[in-house]
């Protein structure tokens, strides 16, 4: 049996028919940068996400850059986020010029350790970036708080975890800026690269307009200079068909990951293995992470042998990437992050996964760990 880690054809086949009308929609107008597709989508998006207003942008990873230039941060300020995510999130940071401050994650959400944050807060101290993890949003109330006191932007990097709730309110509502990534393989995937940010600010929203579009407001007049941070209309017309599936999508992941935990304790793993943590936000599971104690890797490579995808996100916490080696961080300063990368796996999770699948995944899981 086969199993990959995501399935995005048998997704695509079953809504090509509305695709390609979407597709061929903006063939026929000929508009293919920004233009009314793209206004649909931020009007949806916003209204998904509970948001005032939305700007589509070029990715996820253009979305953090616009929304730290918005602030107009830069050379001799710093931006505290998270050592244990996807490289944009610091890599963005340091394209405008600031310095990332890591601060060490939660051991069961993988996610920004709040009660660290105050410790790592300096004068040069001007912004906050919470990553959304997995699909699971980080803990806001007193990050928010905390922001709130020492006067710092607040950007939430919600690139995996659109429709996640946390208390109520959505990724991507609760700072001041929401940042998101339509990257084919996200739970609501372009065809190719595109982004969205969230605010409920009409000063920032006019302002993001202008940087996505080199500063420029009217045409060829800058009052600030931006960059080519565009959405394109066939990524906004296509996205925009499947906002409306991805409800539906997430209850899928939803109930596979409760069938994973249903299989991993029927089967005696519950304490060879930990499964996610779910507290009390809408967890949308763009990922499922399985943390194994001992040999992670030895069981990477039987899964494959068995040809079942898998994915390590992130085998190299940020403080130890080669290009960030002019921060001094050491290996053991957060040795959270440094645990999770060593042992965290993802298993497939896509909705139109089968329970026969799962029941197959965990099986030779079993096998794996009861030799």
């Amino acid at each position: 049996m086969q199993v990959p880690l995501l399935d995005l054809k048998t997704q695509y086949r079953k809504i090509q028919e509305e695709i390609m009308e979407a597709v061929h929609k903006v063939f026929d107008s000929q508009r293919f940068i920004l233009g009314p597709e793209v206004e649909v989508l931020e009007k949806r998006i916003g209204e998904y996400c509970g948001s005032k207003y939305s700007i589509g942008v070029s990715s996820g990873t253009d979305a953090l850059v616009v929304c730290l230039m918005a602030e107009g941060i830069g050379p001799g300020d710093e931006v505290i986020t998270t050592p244990y995510t996807f490289f944009s999130t610091a890599g963005s940071i340091s394209r405008c010029g600031a310095k990332p401050v890591f601060v060490d994650i939660d051991p069961q959400t993988y996610n920004l350790d709040s009660h660290q944050i105050i410790g790592k807060i300096t004068p040069r101290t001007r912004a906050i970036i919470p990553v959304h993890l997995y699909g699971q949003c980080a803990d806001m109330d007193p990050i928010l708080e905390i922001a709130r006191g020492k006067h710092l932007t607040v950007i939430e990097d919600a690139a995996q975890a659109i429709g996640a709730e946390y208390k109520g309110r959505r990724a991507g509502e609760m700072g001041d800026f929401g940042c998101f990534s339509f990257f084919p393989s996200k739970n609501l995937g372009a065809f190719g690269d595109g982004g969205m940010v969230t605010t409920q600010s009409e000063t920032f929203y006019h302002t993001l307009g202008m940087l996505r579009n080199h500063g420029s407001h009217p045409k060829y007049y800058h009052s600030l200079i931006g960059g080519n941070f565009r959405l394109d209309a066939l990524q906004a017309a296509i996205v925009s068909v499947k906002l409306k599936y991805l409800d539906q999508w997430t209850k899928m992941r939803q109930n596979h990951a409760a069938t994973y935990r249903s299989l991993f304790l029927q089967c005696g793993l519950g304490d060879r293995v930990m499964l996610p943590e779910v507290k009390e936000n809408r967890h949308t599971f763009n990922q499922y992470i399985l943390r194994v104690a001992e040999k992670r890797d030895e069981l990477r490579a039987f899964l494959l042998a068995s040809e079942i995808g898998t994915e390590v996100y992130y085998p190299v916490p940020l403080h130890l990437q080669k290009c960030f080696s002019f921060l001094d961080y050491r290996e053991r300063d957060f040795p959270e992050a440094e645990r999770a990368a060593g042992q965290t796996l993802a298993l497939p999770v896509y909705p139109e996964l089968t329970a026969v699948q799962q029941e197959f995944v965990v099986d030779r899981i079993q096998f794996f760990l009861s030799k």
